[in-house]
């Protein structure tokens, strides 16, 4: 097979070896191992890390990754590696794709190591990730002249069958993305276009981070479907069974209070009804009705435990900060706070203590003005 026979809904032009970026897939899960595979068989040269090597071992084993649905092919990666300093070393483009509880810990193991002109993009950021990587970056002393950038949501909607093969259900039509500093995203999307014209640019990384829809879509269907997912032998469907029209009503009063800390900001966002069609061409009056529309949604099944990333990960660097920017903004977000209150029982863990609040990324004294000046031109107060 040649590396763009069996693309679908993607780019399928091979980029001239001229051309070609070295790029890092920083993570081997669901989202890591599609977008490894899918940049080597549009001709990328990939490296593809994992903190653990047992993945990267079934992978090599397996002869490179397989990817069945909406794209369909298999390519080796042209390194695989455990090691941070080598994934530095030889990549132009770090594409990090693992959960936002883990930007912290990368920031922090990559900052010794990072050169001038590397670029750095979180796929997704979720809420204020880029600005969280940048400043735990400087924290630790990195001193490179590196672009940290953020997608607003993952391309890929997959899921891995198992390590070396991923079902892709379907491929989001734009992805918003914006650099820190904004003056910087021309820049990041003329590196991603040749393979990823799917990418297209937000004013700045407040959109990216405020048009987070995983934090309407994630947190609140698992804890209000707790004891069913506790209690069923088997997973049912995460989207279209367990987003019933009680449900989506919490939804839709979680999305009213981030459209309202957005426009608190002066930032212009979709509603997640409005998002759906746009990256999914789904239809329907109210969100229930658009969530059962939206085909590549179906049969993705629900965590089949509640220590899922859809709590671990998006109350923390989701709600937790939307919530921390209603504080600093007013605007009170009280839907949030109790889903916040609620995972922090279930898992006995303090998440507002421990998420990204505005005061823990260095933004609890900047004003409104002094936080445009910072995401636009990267000026730290």
């Amino acid at each position: 097979m040649t590396p763009t026979q069996g693309l679908q809904g993607a780019q399928k032009r091979p980029v001239h070896p001229e051309r070609k970026t070295v790029f890092a897939v920083v993570g081997a899960g669901n989202g890591g191992q599609a977008m490894a595979a899918h940049l080597a068989l549009m001709g990328a040269q990939v490296i593809l890390y994992n903190r653990s090597a047992a993945p990267l071992a079934a992978i090599w084993k397996n002869g490179g990754i397989e990817l069945e649905g909406a794209l369909t092919g298999k390519a080796r990666p042209w390194r695989l590696t455990s090691r941070l300093e080598q994934v530095a070393s030889q990549a132009q483009v770090l594409m990090i794709v693992v959960p936002a509880t883990a930007h912290r810990a990368l920031a922090t193991g990559l900052a010794p190591h990072l050169r001038d002109g590397q670029v750095v993009i979180l796929h997704p950021g979720r809420t204020l990730g880029a600005v969280e990587f940048g400043h735990v970056l400087r924290l630790h002393g990195c001193r490179a002249q590196v672009v940290v950038a953020e997608a607003q949501s993952l391309l890929y909607a997959a899921r891995a069958v198992r390590p070396g093969r991923v079902h892709v259900y379907g491929l989001k039509n734009q992805v918003r993305l914006a650099a820190l500093p904004a003056t910087k995203t021309r820049e990041v999307l003329q590196i991603l276009h040749p393979y990823f014209p799917q990418f297209v640019g937000a004013r700045n990384v407040f959109e990216t981070s405020l048009d987070n829809v995983g934090a309407v879509f994630h947190p609140a269907p698992v804890l209000l479907n707790a004891g069913r997912i506790e209690g069923d032998a088997e997973p049912f469907d995460y989207y279209h069974r367990g987003i019933t029209p009680a449900v989506a009503r919490v939804l839709e009063r979680v999305d009213a209070e981030r459209l309202a800390v957005a426009a608190a900001y002066g930032v212009a966002v979709p509603s997640a009804l409005e998002w759906l069609g746009q990256v999914y061409g789904a239809r329907g009056l109210t969100l229930y009705e658009a969530l059962q529309d939206t085909a590549a949604y179906a049969g993705i099944r629900a965590p089949s435990t509640l220590d899922t990333r859809y709590l671990w990960e998006d109350v923390p660097a989701s709600l937790v900060p939307l919530a921390s920017l209603g504080q600093l903004a007013r605007v009170p977000c009280p839907t949030m706070r109790s889903l916040i209150h609620l995972a922090s029982v279930i898992h006995g863990v303090d998440y507002w203590g421990l998420g990204r609040r505005a005061e823990r990324l260095g933004l609890g004294e900047m004003n409104r003005e002094n936080l445009h000046e910072f995401v636009q031109e990267g000026r730290v107060v």
